[in-house]
């Protein structure tokens, strides 16, 4: 019988590609390891081996086409003996499980089987939101991917102000690791969009003496876990200077790239930086969940005259929302939102947390539960009174995050309302966080390793008495 070749997911996060070249010709004999196409993710240009013997009997994707979903046929190779009669014989492809689809916010990945279509198993639950006072009534929206949205948001200042330029690993030539730069080099050229060495403590130290002289550098690192190789810069150099120069030198300077956990990729390649940043005086911190959050508070971390941290979520890149059309969309730093109102319980999150936070809220209300879910959007500084007000209404609370529980951001949200709020609870706060431990690559342990929507449930219910 015809042998079907699925689209590969050559990365762990890969939700799409595009089929740049075709190697080998309808027709051709092929053995096991022969290079037969080129494919184009969001992170490289890879080659695609065939893993069984015959000819190309059907090409069913042709060259040049983009955005082919996972695991979708794009040939198929007949056996010894078999003919273009054949090919009718093929069998379709098929359907991931629901099993297989739901993993709270990422794909399960197999030992050796192809990556999950990530949209799928990672699409956050609808609900509805209160009106974000940011966007007037009746504003247009447009649906964007966050990688989209971040690309706007950049591209939006570099047209506003001349001063604001881009530099990282692979953010000029090759578009960006995870193309969120993709078209800056071509709009404004390689003076503004700057390619750097592999050396985050030499070029993230460029920017910090760029930004003190009047420049607005945005450092892209290509995960905030290589941002370590920097930190003496960040610190020491960006957040003090202002205090120790007595008012005198500014750095306006955005770091921003992916933090935290992303699929498969261990331990040095999925800490959670949140609470280190957080921890710092002379640093804001931002970390957005949906895509008209991460447009328009980059926005105003590029316009921040103090260094922001701006922590994205490379699991999130590829999540869709509406973002409004506005010509100069900004939402202020330091503010929360509340994303689900309710009466029972406060759920607390902010970045891919929120994922986990919504889905439990839906699973609560089906119990009767009506929890309240507060994005923070920024971890520093922190909109206290957003927390405190809610959880004056509902008594509960609980915190969200993927970090560690150790000195963590929930850590301290639980601080703030036994200082502010005590006289209020009616249970005492409960904590969801990632567990104690390194970072696993396999699979089922790092799913494991990270918190749950059941999780949250859990001690949801907890703090209810439920």
């Amino acid at each position: 019988m015809p042998i079907q070749v699925l689209m590969p997911a050559l990365s762990p996060t890969m939700e799409k590609g595009n089929l740049a070249k075709w190697l080998k010709k309808e027709g051709e004999t092929i053995k096991s390891g022969d290079v037969i196409a080129e494919i184009e993710t969001d992170k490289a240009t890879m080659e695609v081996e065939a893993t069984d013997e015959g000819t190309l009997g059907k090409i069913l994707i042709p060259e040049g086409t983009a955005d082919v979903a996972v695991n979708t046929p794009i040939a198929t190779i007949l056996a010894d003996g078999e003919t273009a009669a054949d090919l009718a014989k093929a069998p379709a492809a098929p359907a991931p499980s629901v099993a297989q689809e739901v993993a709270e916010s990422r794909s399960p990945v197999g030992e050796g089987k192809p990556m999950i279509s990530a949209p799928k198993a990672a699409a956050a639950p609808q609900v509805v939101a209160e009106p974000d006072p940011e966007v007037p009534a009746g504003t247009a929206m447009v649906t964007q991917t966050i990688r989209e949205a971040l690309r706007d948001a950049m591209a939006e200042e570099m047209r506003r102000d001349a001063d604001v330029f881009v530099m990282g690993e692979e953010v000029a030539e090759y578009q960006g690791a995870y193309k969120v730069t993709q078209g800056l080099l071509q709009e404004f050229g390689a003076k503004r969009v700057i390619d750097t060495p592999i050396t985050e403590h030499g070029f993230a130290g460029i920017g910090v003496g760029a930004a003190m002289t009047g420049l607005k550098p945005i450092v892209e690192f290509m995960t905030f876990n290589f941002a370590m190789q920097a930190i003496d810069q960040i610190i020491n150099s960006a957040a003090k200077t202002l205090y120790m120069s007595g008012g005198q030198m500014g750095c306006s300077i955005v770091f921003r790239g992916p933090n935290g956990a992303a699929a498969r990729v261990a331990a040095q390649h999925s800490q959670d930086y949140s609470s280190w940043y957080s921890n710092v005086p002379g640093l804001k911190v931002v970390a957005p969940f949906s895509a008209a959050d991460y447009k328009g508070l980059l926005k105003a971390a590029i316009r921040d005259p103090n260094p922001v941290i701006f922590l994205e979520n490379e699991v999130l890149y590829g999540h869709t929302g509406e973002v409004p059309k506005l010509d100069d969309f900004v939402i202020p730093i330091g503010k929360a939102r509340i994303v689900r109102s309710g009466s029972h319980v406060t759920i607390i999150s902010w970045s891919n947390g929120m994922t986990y936070a919504l889905k439990a809220a839906d699973e609560l209300s089906k119990d009767g539960i009506e929890a309240e879910v507060i994005d923070l959007r920024t971890l520093r500084p922190m909109d206290t009174e957003a927390i405190v007000n809610s959880v004056k209404k509902t008594g509960r609370a609980v915190t969200v995050e993927e970090g560690w529980a150790q000195s963590g951001v929930g850590a301290e949200i639980a601080a703030r309302i036994m200082e502010n709020a005590f006289d209020y609870l009616d249970a005492p706060v409960a904590r969801v966080s990632g567990k104690d431990v390194p970072m696993p690559y396999a699979a089922n342990l790092e799913k494991l390793a990270l918190p749950s929507a059941a999780e949250v449930v859990e001690a949801a219910k907890a703090v209810c008495y439920r």
